[in-house]
């Protein structure tokens, strides 16, 4: 059985669903943990009782470290600071998990990430990671770091010692700017292949992780997974699909489609249970989402921006 953990607040739960769905459609044996920022995510998780999911309360497990930063950071910020911490609470949560994968909640599986598991059994690391990958004209590799935290896989013997300096980074630091040669939890990992050496292995399948940035390297149906970095669902029954990245329409097709079919499917869940606190305050079409989503219009809309800063 493979773990996987994710985390995200009740605001953020149509993309946890999501992913959640593309499991249940592309992995069999497997079990999802959730580290819920918020009381009322744990709340509502647990009346879904979703299959192979199993809930961590955020509120039950924060260190005394975690607490002492969390005053100073922003919401987005503390989530990043967060990271390194959550595959340890799966660790400790059950003694049998050998290892453990981070996934962002915008993630969307297209097919079983068995390809990436072999390639990291063969290569005897005790961490996985994926590279950007960028297309070279956009590339934000100097800014938001080579390697991306998306989709991250720590072996509990092997791995913790680069988990557990990671830990310790972003307790240190982690914010929403660059600042000597850091950003967030994420240009910490630049370095990693020449300082833990052999316990760190970078995916070589690029092609298999895909998202906004290097859609054009790519053909879609190679990918396992579909990052959808800084989509977003807006006021008055908009989605933007995410700014600066041109979306073919065999893109838009294939992969944008199926996943606002499931973020639609999670928002009618959620209504069902009364709740209707939907990102920015929005309740959405079920025909007006995909109509203006597919349009092309909603590409060029820069309410979300600052492209760096949008991984949660």
């Amino acid at each position: 059985m493979e773990h996987f953990v994710t985390l995200f607040d009740s605001l953020f739960l149509p993309q946890g669903l999501a992913l959640h769905a593309s499991m249940q459609r592309k992995l069999s044996d497997y079990r999802l943990w959730v580290l819920c920022v918020d009381d009322l995510a744990h709340e509502l998780l647990t009346k879904l009782a979703l299959a192979n999911v199993s809930l961590i309360r955020l509120s039950s497990v924060e260190t005394p470290e975690l607490l002492a930063v969390k005053p100073g950071r922003s919401k987005g910020e503390y989530c990043w600071t967060l990271t390194p911490f959550a595959p340890r609470f799966v660790f400790e949560a059950d003694s049998s998990v050998q290892r453990v994968t981070y996934l962002d909640a915008d993630l969307w599986f297209l097919k079983a990430p068995a390809p990436l598991f072999a390639e990291f059994d063969a290569s005897g690391a005790g961490v996985l990671i994926t590279d950007h990958a960028y297309a070279p004209e956009f590339d934000q590799s100097e800014r938001s770091g080579q390697y991306c935290v998306q989709f991250m896989t720590f072996d509990r013997q092997r791995g913790e010692p680069v988990r557990r300096w990671w830990e310790e980074r972003c307790i240190e630091w982690c914010f929403a700017r660059f600042e000597d040669n850091r950003f967030g939890d994420q240009k910490y990992l630049d370095d990693w292949p020449e300082r833990f050496g052999d316990r760190v292995h970078v995916l070589q399948q690029q092609q298999l992780a895909q998202a906004p940035w290097n859609s054009t390297r790519f053909p879609y149906g190679q990918a396992v997974f579909f990052h959808f970095q800084s989509l977003r669902i807006l006021p008055d029954r908009k989605v933007d699909l995410g700014v600066g990245y041109p979306l073919n329409e065999p893109l838009r097709r294939h992969v944008y489609t199926p996943y606002l079919h499931d973020l639609r499917a999670a928002i009618a869940t959620l209504a069902d249970l009364g709740h209707h606190a939907l990102p920015q305050g929005t309740r959405i079409g079920t025909m007006a989402l995909l109509r203006r989503a597919l349009s092309g219009v909603y590409q060029q809309m820069w309410r979300f921006h600052r492209l760096n800063f949008a991984r949660y």
